[in-house]
């Protein structure tokens, strides 16, 4: 009987390269034709014929057309928790502006925040947020959102606003041990939780103290006038019934994700709950959102206002065109482009892990690999090609996690070093890529552009850097614990 065939046992470096090159000539011809509109459809053409050239590649060393489909079908299921969060945080913008929470977000914190160090403030209450409740997507879906409003209330900069909650975002995110991502790390190299955090520290803190510099720095003095924002919140008062209780829905949202409720059901509550102040508070801007419909009663425009904000979300129409364009947002149906890039990303990648290519060049990028500091550039870099190619952070983390565990251990390095690597590199990278899920979720949340934030985005920057600068300089590497045995034959 012939010995089965080993998905990548043939592969060489030009077939394995062969899609990856083509994908990146593909995206390259799409940003040039379409500039900033590519992500909305051009991508997700170029990663379907991506998909293809891997799945053709995949063929020639011995893996069929059903083995890679199986491959894109699982890839697409890994995809698929993220993708509902994705669509609750659509319908919970919508409700939340309905309601009055974002417009009371907007209201109360032009009061509170001083224009001068807004980028540096929202950095650090995002951090600390995050750090609380462990999850930065709930963090940029929720306070995220306001500072945003606020910031172009103050007529600042959305790019360098995004940058700064996207940062604050995942320095919590990367430190909480509540963070998926950061049990996830510690899993995957089998380390202890709280060993895995502390190793961090050494990177973690002062990328974000410089990232705070950086925005402290960047605070503008060209802020709109006293005059410019009283005349917003005049605005916002004429269309909401204004109040601190409308931001009680941002309370409850954060208490159950504090006390581990799960994203999803918390998401769809929080909406929800904003649907109910919607009806309970501002049925004044139900009843507009509704439209002309006298003819179906009181009770069913209430409904039928309350569900266009969750399907198609907020209208606004006001004497103030800059305030129609901040709170006419939300709904699932702004999500879908979204999720249509993740699932063409995520086939993609999951053909890629199939046929066996991803594995193959994690493989051929060790080969390079010399002393400490090469090896932790090398992880670095594979974590973020990885974010790349599979699209998913949690992918990024688990494979080179298992493949770079023995290097490291032959290296004479503790795992923790790899452990606090992934972090550095997989979680914190994968909102820079607009095509992974955490890229193509911050970017319709917040409302900018990846490729416009990410050079923003300090800390996210800043942390794989030092990562590297640690590696070759060998500062704050802990070795690797001798075995009990060796240790009593010493």
């Amino acid at each position: 009987m012939s010995q089965a065939r080993i998905p990548g046992h043939e592969l060489s470096p030009a077939l394995a390269l062969a899609p990856i090159f083509f994908l990146v000539s593909l995206l390259g011809c799409s940003v040039y034709l379409f500039g900033s509109d590519s992500s909305y459809g051009a991508n997700q053409i170029a990663l379907v014929l991506a998909s293809c050239v891997a799945a053709l590649v995949g063929g020639r060393v011995g893996v069929s057309w059903r083995e890679s489909q199986e491959g894109m079908i699982h890839g697409i299921g890994l995809g698929l928790g993220p993708t509902l969060i994705l669509l609750a945080v659509g319908m919970l913008i919508g409700t939340w502006i309905l309601c009055g929470t974002v417009p009371a977000m907007i209201y109360y914190g032009v009061q509170i925040l001083n224009p001068g160090i807004f980028y540096a403030a929202s950095a650090a209450i995002c951090a600390i947020v995050s750090l609380s409740i462990g999850s930065s997507w709930t963090v940029a879906g929720t306070l995220g959102i306001g500072l945003m409003g606020i910031a172009g209330s103050f007529g600042l900069s959305p790019t360098i606003t995004a940058g700064a909650i996207v940062s604050g975002a995942y320095f919590g995110d990367k430190l909480s041990p509540m963070s998926d991502t950061t049990n996830l790390a510690s899993a995957a190299t089998g380390v202890d939780l709280f060993d895995h955090i502390r190793h961090m520290l050494w990177t973690t803190v002062p990328s974000f103290a410089l990232a705070l510099l950086i925005f402290a720095l960047l605070g503008s003095a060209n802020a709109a006038a006293p005059g410019e924002i009283e005349a917003l919140r005049q605005s916002l008062a004429s269309q909401f019934n204004i109040g601190l209780h409308l931001l009680l829905p941002l309370a409850l949202m954060l208490w159950l994700v504090f006390k581990r409720f799960p994203a999803y059901p918390a998401i769809v509550v929080s909406a929800l709950a904003g649907a109910l102040f919607a009806l309970l508070f501002q049925p004044e801007a139900v009843i507009r959102l509704a439209g002309d419909t006298d003819s179906l009663g009181s009770f069913f425009t209430l409904m039928k206002g309350v569900w266009i904000s969750l399907f198609n979300g907020y209208s606004s129409h006001s004497d103030n065109a800059f305030l129609d364009a901040l709170l006419s947002k939300g709904g699932m149906g702004s999500m879908l482009n979204t999720v249509w890039l993740i699932v063409c990303a995520l086939g993609f990648g999951g053909v890629l892990e199939r046929t066996g290519i991803l594995g193959y060049l994690l493989q051929l990028a060790l080969r390079k690999v010399k002393g400490n500091g090469s090896l932790i550039a090398t992880t670095v870099l594979t974590c973020i090609g990885t974010n790349a190619l599979a699209a998913d952070q949690y992918i990024a983390i688990a494979l080179p996690g298992r493949m770079f565990k023995n290097a490291y251990e032959r290296h004479g390095l503790s795992r923790l070093n790899l452990s606090r690597t992934l972090e550095d590199s997989a979680t914190l990278t994968s909102p820079l890529i607009p095509w992974n899920t955490c890229g193509a979720y911050m970017s319709a949340t917040l409302g900018v552009a990846t490729v416009q934030y990410a050079p923003f985005a300090f800390f996210n920057l800043f942390c794989p850097l030092i990562a590297i600068i640690y590696g070759f300089r060998g500062f704050a590497l802990k070795p690797a614990e001798l075995p009990a045995a060796a240790v009593d034959a010493a």
